[in-house]
């Protein structure tokens, strides 16, 4: 098997700023799998939250391609990875995800047979999205929700978390305004101290708020779990809930976990968090970072396993340079054709790279 790579810049239509910052473009890495003519996709984001950059992500994935080389087909190589037989130990989980995506692309061509399909979904699941309102003006969150409705959006998620709890707390009624038939889920990343949440909880439940993501900063999991004991709305955990063990220690004890792949490392981790927390009141929420339709398929074969689904960061783009997931009318839709179902607006050329990059020193 043959892997190439190509970083390119995905620019949002307008910044998304959010309660600890604000951006406006993000650097992805689209890692290719080519074996007897055909090819499979995957991509990675940068992240400063998950600490990669275009350059760092480069090289996981250089050496990820001289793992994959070394198996004769695409299917071994995809049984090894879900076996954890590669990639190498310590490889972020975004990484992870990406590889696997490319993979399951790869795989799902040969088989003529749609990447749902190879997880045991005969129907093409599809989906209502939530849509992201970043902190913005009252003003101008009315007017993106009144659009939304209009566009078709049944789901709205509003970033709230600034240093005026009150403008926050406009800000959602405006929208609930505007939007009156619509859900809303509310995404503080984390900005608010125990104490706030406590107190604010109530005054949004009363604004018809459905739940709410990740209120207080992560690394006190029994302290949202507390939280969520007595609240008046479902809580959510995200940066609480990367990995497996991390939803094993919440599971029960929170109303909803946010699994996205570049966090928990792809779709067959995400599917082991699903089977963990089934039957314990912890329900699933699917999420997603900014990224093209390619990085956002491989989520959306797992849309109908989730009672929430986040899955519009193709969306926030000022161009996206992958089709195939829809999105626009609020609805995402998981493709029938093989493999992930997305295809380049333009065709994919690699970048020029030596054919071998030399291996880096793993520790």
């Amino acid at each position: 098997m043959k892997t190439t790579l190509r970083t390119t810049r995905l620019r949002l239509a307008e910044p998304l700023r959010i309660s600890r910052s604000v951006m406006d473009a993000r650097d992805a890495v689209w890692l290719t799998i080519e074996h007897r003519g055909l090819r499979g996709h995957g991509e990675v984001v940068a992240s400063v939250y998950f600490g990669l950059d275009a350059d760092t992500i480069g090289h996981l994935l250089t050496d990820a391609g001289l793992d994959l080389a070394r198996h004769p087909d695409p299917e071994s190589a995809l049984g090894a990875l879900r076996a954890g037989e590669l990639p190498a130990d310590g490889t972020p989980p975004a990484v992870v995800a990406a590889v696997e995506a490319a993979l399951l692309d790869l795989v799902g061509k040969r088989a003529g047979a749609p990447a749902h399909h190879l997880i045991g979904t005969l129907t093409p699941p599809a989906a209502a999205t939530a849509r992201t309102i970043g902190i913005t003006t009252a003003v101008s969150a009315a007017v993106r929700a009144r659009c939304l409705a209009d566009s078709g959006f049944r789901t709205i998620k509003v970033k709230v978390g600034t240093a005026d709890p009150e403008a926050d707390l406009e800000r959602v009624r405006v929208i609930r305004s505007e939007a009156p038939g619509l859900r809303l889920l509310l995404d503080p990343n984390g900005a608010w101290t125990v104490a706030e949440t406590r107190a604010l909880l109530p005054r949004y439940a009363e604004l018809g708020v459905e739940a709410v993501e990740q209120p207080i900063a992560p690394g006190t999991p029994d302290d949202l779990a507390a939280i969520a004991a007595d609240s008046p709305l479902p809580i959510i955990a995200d940066e609480d809930a990367v990995s497996i063990e991390d939803v094993r220690r919440l599971a029960g004890r929170v109303q909803g976990v946010n699994v996205k792949l570049a966090k928990c490392g792809g779709v067959h981790a995400a599917l082991r968090i699903g089977e963990l927390i089934a039957g314990t009141g912890t329900a699933l929420m699917l999420g997603c970072l900014t990224a093209s339709s390619l990085g956002i398929a491989p989520a959306v074969h797992l849309a109908d396993r989730a009672r929430w689904v986040d899955l519009d960061g193709h969306l926030l783009l000022a161009h996206d340079p992958w089709t195939g997931i829809g999105g626009t009318d609020g609805t995402v839709r998981a493709s029938a054709h093989a493999g992930l179902g997305v295809r380049p607006v333009r065709p994919v050329a690699p970048e020029p790279r030596p054919a071998q990059a030399p291996p880096r020193l793993r520790t």
